[in-house]
């Protein structure tokens, strides 16, 4: 285990999830279902709004949660002095989701000093056996100065 490392309570999650994200991804209406060091699942309630034509949830919607959800898991292994950036995401789409919540469990594949790696799978809610897409995430750890 990492000397830095603290792990991130699901209280605490959840209250990072009003206090360190834009408004506009507050509005994804994301919810913190459980949290362990390094790994985090998150669901996402069906919502229109998110969706594109043809009553399917966006990518861009499926990309952002990616993305959120690995702030969460990578934060479960700081100590919290630290800043954190996405420097690379890659997403891959497998099958559409529609008409059902979005689940996305992400976790930390491997810890660095400065650079830490992340895979997330996404499927919808009561379809884990039938991933929707899967992304790659590499961040950026900035020590606080």
């Amino acid at each position: 285990m990492d000397a830095r490392a603290s792990e991130l309570t699901l209280t605490e999650a959840r209250r990072g999830a009003e206090e360190w994200f834009a408004p506009w991804v507050k509005d994804l209406g994301l919810v913190v279902e459980e949290i362990g060091r390094g790994r985090v699942r998150l669901r996402i309630p069906k919502n229109d709004r998110l969706n594109r034509m043809g009553g399917i949830l966006s990518g861009q919607a499926m990309m952002a949660v990616a993305d959120t959800a690995m702030v969460f898991a990578i934060r479960s292994c700081l100590s919290g002095g630290e800043n954190i950036a996405t420097v690379q995401q890659s997403t891959s789409f497998f099958r559409a989701v529609a008409d059902a919540d979005l689940i996305c469990e992400a976790r930390v594949v491997k810890e660095g000093r400065t650079t830490m790696f992340g895979d997330c799978l996404l499927h919808a809610d009561g379809q884990a056996e039938k991933p929707a897409a899967q992304a790659t995430v590499v961040y950026a750890v900035i020590p606080n100065r």
